[in-house]
């Protein structure tokens, strides 16, 4: 489901739900698809703020690509994180530091953001070997060991 800036608490209305204990597939893209993220650098801040207990909370980071203009991230919700604030804490916090490490200002991320609410009948495992497989079908590499900027628990 794709929610963009103007639509705001409408769109948790209109069917985002932030479920505890329930897992989402979310995206957010780089403002203008930048490819930010082929400064492994800047990438590898992202990356830390995936795992932050600041950040996330009682979330859980179960699988993350970081492509060069976006990021995939498979997260489980835990009984205090409400999605729509740990997305805003996440893209808030990691732009601040990309842009304090490129010396800018101004938006990292395009208003907005995709999620799918994880169903019981999916299979996580599945969800974030098609998360971490996102560079290969890319053509970015020829194996996703290949890859720098991504990570799975299970993986």
């Amino acid at each position: 489901m794709d929610h963009s800036a103007e639509s705001g608490n409408k769109a948790l209305r209109l069917g985002r739900v932030s479920l505890s204990q329930h897992a989402y597939h979310l995206t957010f893209t780089v403002s203008d698809r930048a490819p930010v993220f082929n400064d492994l650098r800047l990438g590898r801040i992202v990356a830390q703020c995936l795992n932050s207990p600041a950040l996330i909370g009682d979330a859980s980071t179960l699988a993350w690509v970081l492509m060069p203009d976006h990021l995939h991230w498979l997260v489980q919700l835990g009984d205090q994180v409400i999605l729509d604030k740990l997305v805003r804490r996440m893209k808030s916090e990691s732009a601040r530091l990309v842009n304090q490490q490129r010396g800018r200002a101004g938006a990292l991320w395009q208003p907005g953001y995709y999620d799918h609410l994880i169903r019981d009948d999916e299979n996580l495992r599945d969800v974030a070997r098609y998360i971490v497989a996102n560079p290969l079908r890319a053509g970015l590499v020829r194996r996703v060991g290949d890859y720098p900027l991504w990570d799975a628990i299970w993986l």
